[in-house]
């Protein structure tokens, strides 16, 4: 195996790559105050030299522009300011689709992309559509942060036969290092997306991996400093509830008052401290609660913004679930095994709050990214009540510290190593948790291949053990990483005790698995084809401890993108040997033999362009084992009505008939019982936004899921795998349903402050009966009890240096105007 993998690594095929030689941009600095407003009058444009002879990234690579576009950048003590012009055939028929602040939607773009340390793995993005929408992006190892928001300006004008962006992007919006010459990575991009044609200035080949290695260089920029970056973001905001208790002690409608704020601080040119004091997160979108049969947790996506924005650095690595934050207390399910006789539950909170939080990071000229994240949530209890009325209250998570500190070493080649440590630090007697990682990237000095490597130890502090319970992880990966052919041998190792679950997630450790893959990629059209993506995986798994057999499996699948720019995929997987599935039963040390089984899936998307598209995927899985069977369906129709409303509706479904899963808990006598059971879920969702003007937006999000288990026989799990048919009356059908409604009026009323006005709807039922009419279940689950809550939130932007009288960027609007 080792000898594979590094054969893997240093042998090079007989295909090269060939690198055209890097663009550069000398920018000229300007005296003359530039007028951010779409019309180039000043005399400092006229004088600087253009970038222009964009060449095309998609759909046909190599080739020239078919729309000429020409760019000019100058510079003053306070910002970049760039002039593009989109010059085209037929004006009337640019794209200019109104949206939400960064989401493009159906538009021409003209982008700017910078990477200042010129280290080719960290940049920065700042996009304007041709309605004047404005979009930005954080670039790094990990892929593109939309999540991060800057304080920049623009202008979009219309003319006769171009479009024209005007920008202004200050310093105090980027990170550079301290030098009297700045040398910056740069490239442009403009979409027309009538053609679906896309164009770089300087080359961006699909061929090759990454994206900021790909660039031209800017240079000319001297003798600038990061001015004082100093902003309070102060809140204010009210929620009015409702839920039916229909109790003497408890209130249908309850009212309560937030505030707090947050501050953005630039601690010097490099480095930024981003605080949240008393946050408020009761506007961020709900999440898409599902029915979870499974013996692992759900994931779900970060929608509180401080954890989406600047967290490049923090997610390297795997290492940070920010979910965890702020997350389900640690004992929450503990509560009601602790109730005493004549006991019952009043309140038990789903969430922890926060105090505060708060983050340091940035990197210094010599390329070493520094990341601190610290988070401090206090005590939380639980509220039960006897039958004479006395309360008490159990603690189900104590004060706790969350705390990150990284070190990111960008290297050569696109290459860097880095250090991460990942701490809770519990009050009282609860345990403590520590892990600490390494993981690094080797390219060679033309980026076709890569070496990866990814370790880490867990440590748990248990005040009642002698010693600390410690585990270990480590993965080594050689790739040929660019060209038509590229190939991966990956080898991973978990012990048994590694667990990084107090602030990551790992749905499950105890793993030895090699893991293959080889890919052939056509990136130019050919017949009726733009592109072809064709792939081969397979990996074989065993325990760590005891060192047995777990699993094996192969998959296939093709991808293209048509001519007419429909996109059309297929795959096949196969496990073609039984599985030892050593998680389903519950119990350490017990598993369960999943039958052999065969899946195959497709996925079909029409052209976006167009005011109607349409997405299908379809799976479907069989397996060795009765009439065990997987059909998976989804549907996504969107409608663009006009340029300021749109609809886009996602329906699917998931049926497996002769399901076998176990009961958990369920353990009787060291019997483990399974159900044979049939499983379906349904989710219906819309989205829909209306954008009224360029700082005032209406979006709806409805959301309708329910899923029902439905169990006909049992079974007592034996100690070889197999089941055997058994009398189990602890069982029960299952039917869950939840409902939720996100509408969202935001109003940008100043220069970053915003006035958000939200309604949300919640119901949550596990308790109905079973009904096979759709409709019905829907009915029933409208006349659940229904949690209402209306908030409005006042979040006003203050600039130090603008309270100062200091000139200094305006903060961002929602959405630029033309």
């Amino acid at each position: 195996m080792h000898r594979i993998l590094l054969l893997t690594f240093f042998t090079f095929l007989s295909e090269g790559l060939v690198f055209a030689q890097a663009r550069q941009y000398r920018a000229l600095r300007t005296s003359e105050a530039i007028k951010v407003d779409g019309v180039l009058d000043e005399s400092i444009w006229q004088q600087s030299p253009e970038a222009s002879q964009f060449v095309q990234n998609w759909p046909r690579y190599g080739q020239p522009e078919t729309q000429k576009t020409k760019v000019r950048i100058v510079y003053d003590d306070i910002a970049v300011y760039v002039a593009a012009m989109m010059y085209e055939s037929s004006a009337d028929s640019i794209l200019r689709q109104l949206t939400v602040r960064d989401n493009i939607g159906n538009s021409d773009y003209f982008a700017i992309y910078l990477d200042t340390y010129l280290d080719k793995i960290n940049g920065y993005g700042f996009m304007v559509t041709a309605a004047g929408v404005q979009s930005d992006a954080r670039y790094s190892s990990n892929g593109e942060d939309r999540a991060w928001n800057a304080v920049w300006e623009s202008k979009v004008k219309i003319n006769a036969d171009s479009w024209v962006v005007e920008m202004k992007i200050p310093y105090s919006a980027i990170r550079f290092s301290n030098r009297e010459e700045q040398v910056w990575g740069l490239n442009f991009r403009r979409q027309v997306r009538r053609n679906n044609e896309s164009f770089f200035w300087n080359p961006v080949n699909p061929a090759v991996s990454g994206f900021l290695n790909q660039f031209g260089q800017l240079t000319g920029i001297e003798h600038i400093k990061s001015p004082l970056r100093l902003a309070l973001l102060p809140y204010i905001s009210s929620y009015a509830n409702h839920y039916p208790h229909n109790t003497p002690d408890k209130r249908n409608a309850t009212f309560n008052l937030n505030g707090g704020m947050d501050v953005k601080y630039g601690i010097n040119e490099s480095f930024t401290l981003d605080m949240t004091l008393v946050p408020d997160f009761g506007q961020v979108q709900s999440d898409n609660q599902v029915l979870n049969l499974s013996p692992f947790e759900v994931r779900f996506n970060e929608n509180r913004q401080f954890f989406t924005e600047g967290t490049e650095l923090f997610n390297k690595g795997g290492f940070f679930y920010s979910r965890r934050v702020g997350g389900t207390p640690l004992k929450y399910g503990d509560v009601e095994g602790q109730l005493q006789e004549g006991e019952e539950i009043v309140e038990n909170p789903t969430t922890s709050r926060l105090v505060n939080a708060s983050k340091i990071s940035g990197r210094t000229k010599g390329g070493l990214g520094i990341g601190i994240f610290n988070a401090v949530s206090p005590n939380i209890y639980a509220t039960v009540e006897n039958e004479e009325g006395e309360q008490r209250k159990i603690l189900t998570q104590p004060l706790s510290n969350y705390n990150i500190l990284v070190f990111d070493q960008s290297l050569k080649n696109n290459s860097y190593v880095s250090l991460i440590n990942t701490n809770v630090t519990r009050s009282g007697h609860t345990y403590d948790a520590n892990v600490t990682g390494g993981l690094f990237k080797l390219a060679n000095k033309k980026n076709t291949f890569a070496l990866n490597g990814r370790t880490a130890v867990s440590q748990k502090f248990d005040p009642e053990l002698n010693r600390p319970d410690r585990g270990y992880t480590l993965s080594l990966s050689g790739s040929k990483i660019s060209g038509n052919l590229q190939y991966s041998l990956t080898q991973v190792i978990e012990t048994d005790k590694y667990n990084p679950n107090d602030l990551g997630i790992l749905y499950n450790n105890n793993e030895v698995s090699q893991i293959g893959r080889i890919a052939y990629n056509i990136y130019r059209p050919f017949w009726k084809l733009n592109n072809l993506y064709t792939s081969f995986s397979t990996a074989y798994s065993r325990l760590y401890r005891p060192d047995v057999f777990q699993n094996f499996w192969m998959n296939a699948g093709v991808y293209t993108t048509l001519k007419n720019f429909y996109e059309i995929g297929t795959h096949v997987n196969v496990e073609p040997v039984k599985t030892y599935d050593f998680y389903e039963p519950r119990v350490a040390g017990r598993y369960y033999t999943f039958p052999t089984n065969v899946q195959i899936g497709s996925d079909f998307y029409t052209d976006g362009r167009k005011k109607f598209a349409l997405g299908l995927h379809g799976r479907y899985r069989t397996f060795n084992e009765n009439n065990r069977q997987l059909y998976y369906v989804e549907i996504s129709p969107r409608y663009r009505v006009n340029d300021k409303l749109s609809l886009q509706y996602n329906f699917n479904t998931r049926t497996v008939q002769d399901e076998m899963g176990s009961f958990g808990e369920n353990v009787r006598n060291d019997s483990i019982f399974f159900g044979l059971r049939n499983v379906r879920a349904i989710s219906s969702t819309l989205n829909s936004s209306y954008i009224f003007t360029e700082k005032m937006s209406l979006t709806l999000r409805a959301r309708h899921y329910t899923s029902s288990a439905l169990y006909r026989k049992y079974f007592a799990l034996n100690t070889d795998g197999t089941l055997t048919e058994a009398n189990f009356d602890q069982a029960k059908d299952v039917n869950f349903n939840t409902f939720n409604v996100d509408m969202v009026f935001s109003w940008w009323f100043a220069p970053g402050s915003e006035v958000s006005l939200v309604w949300k709807n919640a119901i949550a039922s596990d308790g109905m009966e079973y009904t096979p009419n759709y409709l019905s279940n829907v009915n029933q689950t409208l006349q659940s009890p229904q949690n209402n809550s209306i908030s409005i939130k006042v979040l006003y932007y203050l600039d130090v240096l603008n309270l100062k009288g200091k000139s200094q960027p305006k903060a961002p609007a929602l959405i630029t105007s033309i």
